[in-house]
């Protein structure tokens, strides 16, 4: 999933990281909402929050959302910036750092949310900033790597590129392509999976609470996992490829 360039990827490949990322997102937003009240897949509703301040001058909420606003920023920065540093030398690495970062963040608000989290309004104010970060990161990072293809936390761009790729799929005036296909089903495993992300974080919350970020960092690791066992299978094939035919030769000379 994360081994390949966004030119040389293949269906299954960004299915499987839609899916992922998406459960991802919807996990996280959801036990964002119980935990805090507050939304941190995306942020078109705290830059309306903002605007609100702004008019009524609220000064101190008005630099809340501005520094919510800019954690999401720093995290689609940094994902990107890592990406363009490491992918002339290998796409894993440059694309599994983001991932390795993310998991780090969210075994800190697992670890702080159940052994030192006290409810406060200043905690509050740290952890969503924290989870915004994360999930600036990944969709940042998830976007990158398929070329705009999948934002795992996007849904109202989901939507609306969804609208349009139906409408072409449909219309008797356009050929049925697979790539619009394919498309179409990859936003609907989005959706899909956000949905499911959302209903597993909101029961397991109710019964666990902080300890449900325990599991969400089991999904990313996921994806490491999936490559690295995908390189070392090739690696054994080529090394008992290597071995067979040195065997053929030495039979030959023989």
């Amino acid at each position: 999933m994360l081994k390949r360039s966004k030119t040389d990827r293949t269906f299954k490949e960004n299915l499987m990281l839609a899916s992922s990322t998406a459960a991802v997102s919807g996990i996280i937003n959801v036990t964002s909402v119980l935990a805090f009240l507050v939304f941190t897949s995306n942020v078109t509703g705290h830059v309306a929050n903002l605007s609100k301040h702004i008019v009524e001058q609220n000064f101190g909420e008005m630099v809340i959302f501005i520094i919510w606003l800019f954690m999401f920023f720093a995290g689609a920065f940094l994902a990107n910036f890592i990406v363009k540093s490491y992918e002339g030398k290998s796409y894993y690495r440059a694309h599994s750092i983001p991932v390795v970062i993310e998991i780090i963040v969210l075994l800190f608000v697992a670890i702080y949310g159940n052994h030192f989290y006290r409810e406060t309004q200043q905690e509050k104010e740290i952890v969503i900033a924290v989870l915004l970060f994360s999930m600036g990161l990944q969709n940042s990072l998830v976007s990158t790597i398929s070329g705009g293809l999948i934002k795992s936390s996007h849904l109202t761009g989901l939507f609306t590129d969804l609208g349009g790729e139906v409408a072409e799929w449909m219309h008797p005036k356009t050929t049925k392509t697979e790539v619009v296909r394919n498309k179409i089903y990859i936003r609907l495993t989005v959706l899909g999976f956000y949905i499911l992300g959302g209903l597993i974080g909101g029961y397991f919350f109710n019964l666990y609470e902080f300890a449900i970020f325990y599991a969400v960092p089991v999904i990313l690791l996921t994806i490491l996992y999936y490559d690295l066992s995908e390189l070392a299978l090739h690696k054994l094939m080529r090394i008992f490829s290597f071995n067979k035919s040195n065997q053929l030769t030495t039979q030959k000379t023989k």
